[in-house]
């Protein structure tokens, strides 16, 4: 009975670092993938970006080659890129529409749609906080900061802090200082 009590301990270390391998290597994974670099600029994907020009051709593909599927005609507009070649981002707006655009017409300063109407601005990142003023949907501000769960960010000459879940262009959770 002492060698069979002796095989199971045996068997039981080999188990549990087998499973703990497994699982390490899982965890690296997942971490991994949640962290993907583009192979050209080695910033993180997706990230977002804002449209610097005021006009900026959206190709089928990265190369002036390729057709122009439509054109996007609103400066500041935020942008996410998902994918990267050479010179090119592949980017996507906020209703999903996207394709290939230049880097020289992206911005690395963050914008964000307004997505609920008449969102608040409001003094501090407080849902009772006093209200400075209010955005209609659609408006493109510019982010300063972001804690887990608000912004702040100024559009037409107004400034507040505004809960993420009323803006597109700032991902859940994400810190900006």
């Amino acid at each position: 009975m002492g060698q069979q009590a002796g095989a199971t301990t045996r068997g039981r270390r080999v188990f549990h670092r087998i499973y703990g391998g497994l699982l390490g290597l899982v965890l690296a994974t997942a971490v991994h993938a949640a962290e993907e670099r583009g192979p050209v600029t080695n910033m993180p994907l997706p990230r977002f970006v804002s449209l610097k020009a005021e006009e900026g051709n959206v190709r089928r593909g990265p190369s002036l080659s390729h057709r122009i599927d439509w054109v996007f005609t609103r400066r500041n507009m935020p942008l996410e890129v998902v994918a990267e070649f050479g010179h090119w981002r592949k980017v996507r707006d906020r209703e999903g529409a996207g394709g290939w655009v230049h880097y020289s017409l992206l911005s690395g300063v963050r914008t964000a749609l307004v997505e609920e109407d008449m969102a608040a601005f409001r003094m501090k990142p407080d849902d009772e906080a006093p209200i400075n003023a209010r955005a209609e949907a659609g408006v493109v501000a510019r982010v300063g900061e972001c804690t887990p769960d608000w912004c702040w960010v100024s559009a037409g000459g107004q400034r507040g802090w505004v809960r993420k879940t009323a803006l597109w262009g700032v991902k859940p959770g994400e810190i900006l200082e």
